[in-house]
């Protein structure tokens, strides 16, 4: 569609993250664990895959943030399907202590058997941008402090709302006896985004920058996937929404719907960018209700 085609790949990787990709392949090499936080959203899509043979030999929690904006009736079956590939997987939100408190309490299970012998651990915290890594970060301070007072001051990870807000690797440590310590890592993508959906998936999320994709793009693929109309009733549609061109028209006709909703003049200059920027802002607050965008790959259930 248009909205694939029109705007060419996806791609985001600023100097930074190709330092950051660097640095982080160095400090997985001496981490006793890795905290792999994802989207809830896009389980998949929000990978890094030039990470994953790194990780794969690791002892990893797959942690799947933000699970307060994906879809519950949905979300059990992705936790099913990484339990079939025997990997350990815990949706969580980052914000909520108890959430937190039950990843902390996993993350001490596949700490076990190296906490009696080693003086010194290192979990390793790492993600694409904007998944939540530093908001998990802070939650960890706050419940692991009153449990493990610290002597050094405690520093606090920086959150934004942004792509790109952490551009350094940062040790925190949490606990004594052992000492563990906790590394909070820069987002990082992969140079080439493997295909455009991927690329809008992460854009729609947060993991790209809006300026690199283009908000009205990015509101239009989440019209097309979605397919619901908030504003706009298919019973009024004279179309097949399988059919590209009908499904075009009738994303324009969500677009016209959702300006008169949104109270926004027709004659403003700067529309139907304003409509997108407030559609994207009501999707990624959950004001529109719980999504997630990846489906649910088959699981092989055959010996």
């Amino acid at each position: 569609m248009g909205f694939n085609s029109s705007g060419g790949a996806i791609n985001w990787f600023p100097g930074h993250m190709a330092a950051a990709t660097r640095a982080i392949r160095d400090r997985l090499k001496v981490s006793d664990l890795v905290i792999e936080v994802r989207d809830s959203r896009i389980p998949l899509s929000s990978v890094n895959a030039d990470l994953q043979p790194h990780l794969s030999k690791k002892r990893r929690v797959i942690a799947l943030n933000k699970k307060d904006l994906a879809n519950p009736n949905v979300m059990h079956k992705w936790t099913h399907y990484f339990d079939s590939r025997n990997q350990d997987c815990l949706p969580i939100n980052a914000h909520s202590k108890s959430s937190v408190k039950k990843l902390l309490d996993l993350v001490e299970v596949k700490l076990k058997e190296v906490i009696s012998r080693e003086p010194t651990l290192l979990v390793m915290v790492v993600g694409v941008p904007n998944v939540g890594k530093s908001a998990l970060i802070n939650s960890i301070h706050r419940i692991e402090s009153s449990c493990f007072p610290v002597q050094e001051k405690i520093k606090r990870a920086t959150v934004g709302p942004l792509p790109g807000v952490t551009q350094d690797i940062a040790g925190f440590k949490i606990a004594h006896h052992p000492s563990i310590y906790v590394l909070d890592t820069p987002g990082v993508l992969v140079p080439s985004i493997p295909d455009i959906e991927t690329g809008l998936k992460l854009a729609l999320a947060g993991s790209v920058k809006d300026s690199v994709v283009g908000e009205e793009r990015i509101a239009q693929y989440l019209l097309a996937k979605s397919n619901v109309p908030w504003y706009f009733s298919l019973s009024e549609f004279d179309g097949n929404v399988e059919n590209e061109n009908d499904l075009e028209c009738l994303i324009e006709q969500q677009f016209e719907a959702l300006q008169k909703a949104l109270r926004i003049p027709h004659k403003a200059l700067e529309a139907r960018i304003m409509v997108s920027k407030k559609f994207l802002t009501l999707f990624r607050t959950g004001k529109l209700g719980p999504f997630i965008l990846d489906d649910v790959p088959e699981v092989n259930t055959t010996s």
